[in-house]
């Protein structure tokens, strides 16, 4: 999917973004957060549904980039693989704004 290094560099720096918004974001939306349904913890609610976000704003971002549309050529597991490569930063992020 992502064979145009520009594209592929583009997103990289998108989803570096949202991971240093995450901090702010999480000290608006969730200030009193406490017991989280079906969750081991905070964190691990905080980081699935951060991935999410990630994800779906990626997928966003990538087909206006790429002006395609969301058939057969965006790949939403390639996009979760270069999220997940961000996962010490996401970790640290969450943490940062949880503590």
């Amino acid at each position: 999917m992502l064979q145009d290094s520009s594209i592929r560099k583009s997103l990289d720096q998108y989803i570096q973004r949202r991971i240093q918004e995450i901090p702010t974001e999480i000290k608006q939306t969730f200030p009193a957060i406490k017991q989280i349904w079906k969750c081991e913890n905070q964190l691990d609610f905080l980081y699935g549904y951060y991935v999410g976000k990630i994800e779906e704003g990626a997928l966003h971002y990538l087909l206006k980039a790429t002006r395609a549309s969301a058939g057969g050529y965006v790949d939403t597991f390639e996009i979760r693989g270069i999220i997940e490569m961000q996962k010490k930063n996401l970790y640290e992020a969450i943490k940062s704004a949880t503590n």
